[in-house]
C-alpha cells in the first residue's frame, strides 16, 4: 500500500467514529478510556502494583478539574463510536519550556479495540490541527521508550529528538520526545488541514 492508498484506508476504517472537544460530562468516559489504556498498553513495561492501582473513580475526578478548567491553547478532544467514548487526545502549550517545540500533546490514549483503525492518526490531527490554529505550529509527543506505539508516531513523521528518565511506581523509564518541528506536513498526512 502506498502513502495515498493508506492514508484513504485510514479516513474510511472506521467512519462511524466521531472526533469532537470534550466536555466536562466527558471525564468519566475518559478515566474509563485511560484505565484500560495503561492496563493493555503498559502491562510489562509499568510495574504490575501500578496498573492493578489505577482507579476509573480517581482518574474520573482528575478529567473533571481538568476539563473543566481547560484553558487555550489547551484543548481535549474525544473520539466517540456511536455514544461511547473510545479514545481521547489532549494538547497544550509545551509542558517545559523547550525552546524549539512549543506545542503538545500531552496524552493520547485508545481503547484496544480501536486502535489500527486511523482513529488514533485523526485524534493527533485534531490536535496538531487545534495547536496550529493557536500558533503553535510545533510539536511534541513524549512516549516511554518501550511503548510500541513509538512506531506510530515514526510513521507520521516524528523524530526522537529528545530523552528523559521519569520514575513510574519506584521504577525508572527513559521517554523519547518525538518532535515535528513544522506541523502543517503532519496535518497533510492526517487530513486534517
Amino acid at each position: 500500500m502506498d502513502h495515498a492508498e493508506t492514508h484513504a484506508a485510514a479516513q474510511t476504517a472506521h467512519p462511524g467514529v466521531r472526533i469532537r472537544a470534550a466536555t466536562p460530562a466527558d471525564a468519566h468516559a475518559i478515566a474509563i478510556v485511560h484505565v484500560a489504556s495503561w492496563r493493555t498498553t503498559y502491562a510489562g513495561i509499568v510495574p504490575d502494583a501500578v496498573l492493578r492501582q489505577l482507579s476509573v473513580a480517581q482518574r474520573a475526578r482528575y478529567w473533571q478539574r481538568v476539563l473543566a478548567n481547560v484553558q487555550p491553547p489547551q484543548q481535549v478532544f474525544v473520539a466517540v463510536d456511536g455514544e461511547r467514548v473510545v479514545g481521547f487526545a489532549a494538547a497544550g502549550r509545551e509542558r517545559a519550556g523547550d525552546p524549539l517545540y512549543k506545542g503538545e500533546i500531552l496524552a493520547i490514549y485508545l481503547l484496544q479495540s480501536h486502535q489500527r483503525q486511523g482513529i488514533g492518526r485523526r485524534l493527533v490531527g485534531a490536535a496538531a490541527a487545534h495547536l496550529l490554529a493557536t500558533e503553535l505550529d510545533t510539536l511534541l509527543i513524549w512516549v516511554l521508550e518501550a511503548n510500541p506505539a513509538r512506531r506510530f508516531y515514526a510513521a507520521l513523521g516524528g523524530h526522537p529528538v529528545r530523552e528523559q528518565m521519569i520514575r513510574i511506581g519506584g521504577v525508572d523509564l527513559l521517554e523519547i520526545g518525538y518532535g515535528w518541528q513544522d506541523v502543517r506536513p503532519l496535518l497533510a498526512w492526517v487530513g486534517a488541514s
